[in-house]
């Protein structure tokens, strides 16, 4: 019965595994493909290996609406990602620190009001964010694509559920030696912090990766201009599409986010399934 079911679980786990994977070899193999072959829909499972320059053009292609080659918005996208996780993990960081290990007037009305915010996404607070940009005037600016991304209700609770695990001993001793409260975060809290960093660094950084509502809002200067929104101003209604160039950019577009979860991988997996989170 265990091996049936054994059998039974490798099997589902396989199906998902192509099912996840048969896009992506679509693309790969679309992208060293004709354009016009891939628009009349005769798009082949089979690479066309001569075709593998196509991945080369596509790095300098600057065909996009914003005029911007592909890797000039790879590093925007990337130095965005970067500043939103490290932004978002830094702030959750210290409010968790502050909710856990401070005793100060309305300490729990603090945490709640933080909790709350996971009701309102970007989405729903995109218009009053936007207000606020602008009358910063950070519109067009690095600081307008990261800023109002940064707070992180779900990342505050997380360190929180981690610092309520530490021991109450391990608190009083920090304070018998003298140890002061950022000596403490650094030197005790966040060395056990270490697996949950990473886990929520590589979160973030997806997150931030994949950002385009608040990007199209507010990068309206090619110069801003992110690699999402360069695959979508790829594809022109009234033109012909260069889709093998789309395919070939939007796999460019991968590349950074896999590296990342791929070099994280082991801490990633640690920092979600370690006891008391």
């Amino acid at each position: 019965m265990n091996r049936r079911m054994d059998v039974l679980a490798h099997g589902v786990l396989a199906l998902g595994v192509v099912l996840f994977l048969l896009p992506i070899w679509v693309m790969l193999a679309g992208a060293t493909q004709d354009a016009g072959v891939i628009a009349r829909g005769g798009i082949s499972l089979i690479p066309n290996w001569r075709g593998l320059g196509i991945f080369e053009q596509a790095w300098f292609f600057n065909g996009t609406g914003s005029g911007q080659p592909v890797w000039h918005m790879m590093l925007v996208s990337f130095a965005m990602a970067i500043g939103i996780a490290v932004g978002k993990i830094f702030i959750s960081l210290l409010s968790a620190f502050a909710v856990v290990f401070f005793r100060f007037p309305f300490r729990k009305l603090a945490f709640w009001t933080i909790f709350l915010t996971l009701m309102l996404p970007v989405e729903v607070r995109i218009i009053p964010s936007f207000a606020v940009v602008s009358s910063l005037h950070m519109v067009n600016s690095f600081a307008g694509l990261t800023l109002p991304l940064i707070a992180s209700a779900t990342a505050t609770l997380l360190f929180r559920q981690v610092f309520t695990a530490l021991p109450d001993e391990l608190v009083e001793a920090a304070r018998l030696d003298g140890a002061g409260p950022m000596r403490f975060l650094w030197d005790m809290v966040l060395p056990v912090s270490r697996a949950n960093l990473a886990a929520l660094f590589v979160i973030l950084f997806v997150y931030g990766w994949n950002q385009y509502l608040w990007p199209l809002l507010v990068a309206s200067s090619p110069e801003y201009s992110t690699i999402i929104l360069g695959i979508v101003q790829m594809i022109q209604p009234d033109e012909l599409t260069p889709w093998n160039m789309v395919m070939a950019t939007t796999a460019l577009a991968l590349l950074p986010p896999v590296a990342v979860v791929v070099l994280m991988q082991r801490a990633f997996v640690r920092g979600l399934t370690e006891v008391d989170k």
